[in-house]
């Protein structure tokens, strides 16, 4: 299908999102490339973009770079990026954001689909005043390092490329939501969720205990590459196809042999937002990798375990590499990085500390750019999980409500469409 040029009818509501200062304008470098020739790769696995998405206000000022690097000055930061976020705000805007700690509600408002199939929890920034949509971003500013502010940026980019260029008819494309579960300090434990479309975060800051968990989030993307406001290249997943690949060249044929489990890409097994029973399955065993292979998947894991400061990814890290011989990896799909060719690929890391699933979507969801990649490489879906520390023990995990309400989703009203 080629390009909707006629945005005249479009609606225009997500584009508020991006009237402040929310991304890194211009200060990180774009890694790899649309045709999957890769380049060198940080060391934390974290993606990078050379700048995130349309509609932003060239003229406001680039977010500061993170000051933190130890779970003790996120957290501070973070709580106290929350705390200003929540003096913006009215008594009913204060009491829309806010939840009690352990309310269940945080494990079924986040999901792949649209919001317009299942309802966010907390405040749309579409909703607020450019202050208190500064100060919403702030927050993630101060919980995420640059390298993962600049991947979930990108992302809420591509949303909003897709909303202005794409033949999508989805008119929630853009808008993002943002909750508190527990109040914000740095002496209590909350939780920060942030998502839409093909974002959940799901981040637990404990302060009494220098804490702090991802799991369960949700990081997709859509299209794999674009081009911004300012005719900058985007591409949110870089680091990721490039630590993936970096992590599949090293092994060797008969590896590759137990890893490998078919040309066509796998479906996701545990999607965003729903009940997972973490499956092995059957791959290669981590305890049948070198010492550099077992770095490399440490690399992978860390685009999803990595999004914070320095010493909150080191202890993660050192939590799933106790337990990387009893973590299994498979993988389907295509064997080369090249977005020219297949339809993509799809790999699981099942361990009893991290679960991971990245799947390409075999469609596009009727978001059709001519010349840019929209399904398959260009569309993806990943869920991050820890089978032992999910939402830090504090909820179990529900089905996210869908268009019908209530949980598992029809409710008499049918079930999303497969692709989104």
């Amino acid at each position: 299908m080629t390009q909707n040029t006629d945005t005249t009818k479009r609606p225009r509501r997500a584009r508020l999102l991006w009237g402040t200062s929310l991304l890194l304008a211009g200060s990180l470098a774009l890694s790899g490339c649309a045709t999957g020739t890769s380049s060198s790769s940080p060391s934390t696995g974290s993606s990078s973009t050379s700048a995130s998405g349309t509609g932003i206000t060239t003229a406001a000022a680039a977010a500061p770079a993170s000051t933190s690097s130890t779970t003790a000055e996120t957290i501070a930061n973070t709580a106290a990026a929350a705390e200003a976020f929540l003096a913006t705000l009215s008594d009913v805007q204060r009491e829309a954001v806010l939840y009690d700690y352990a309310d269940e509600t945080k494990t079924t408002s986040w999901s792949n689909f649209p919001v317009t199939f299942v309802e966010r929890a907390g405040l749309n920034l579409a909703d607020l005043t450019d202050e208190q949509r500064t100060a919403a971003m702030a927050v993630l500013e101060a919980l995420l390092s640059d390298e993962g502010y600049a991947t979930v940026t990108g992302i809420i980019g591509g949303d909003e490329y897709l909303l202005e260029n794409s033949s999508s008819t989805e008119e929630s494309l853009g808008q993002y939501y943002i909750a508190f579960f527990g109040d914000p300090s740095d002496t209590s434990t909350f939780e920060v969720q942030f998502g839409g479309h093909h974002l959940g975060i799901n981040a637990t800051l404990d302060g009494t205990a220098d804490a702090i968990t991802f799991a369960p989030s949700h990081l997709g993307v859509q299209p794999a590459v674009y081009t911004n406001a300012d005719g900058e290249e985007v591409q949110p997943f870089a680091t990721i196809y490039d630590t993936a690949f970096a992590f599949y060249d090293s092994l060797t044929e008969e590896q590759k042999a137990e890893l490998y489990q078919g040309e066509e890409v796998a479906e996701m097994v545990c999607a965003p937002g729903g009940t997972c029973d973490y499956p092995t399955g059957t791959g290669l065993s981590g305890a049948d990798l070198t010492d550099e292979q077992r770095q490399l998947l440490l690399d992978v894991i860390a685009n999803w375990a990595g999004l914070s400061d320095e010493e909150t990814t080191a202890t993660a890290l050192a939590e799933i590499e106790a337990t990387l011989d009893d973590t299994v990896v498979n993988w389907s799909g295509a064997t080369v990085y090249d977005m020219t060719q297949g339809d993509g690929i799809y790999f699981q890391i099942s361990g009893p500390n991290a679960y991971i699933e990245f799947a390409a979507q075999r469609g596009s969801a009727g978001a059709n750019v001519d010349g840019v990649v929209t399904a398959g490489w260009g569309h993806v879906h990943t869920i991050y999980r820890d089978p032992s520390n999910d939402y830090a023990n504090s909820a179990t995990q529900q089905e996210a409500a869908g268009m019908g309400g209530g949980p598992g989703g029809a409710g008499g009203g049918g079930t999303p469409p497969s692709g989104n």
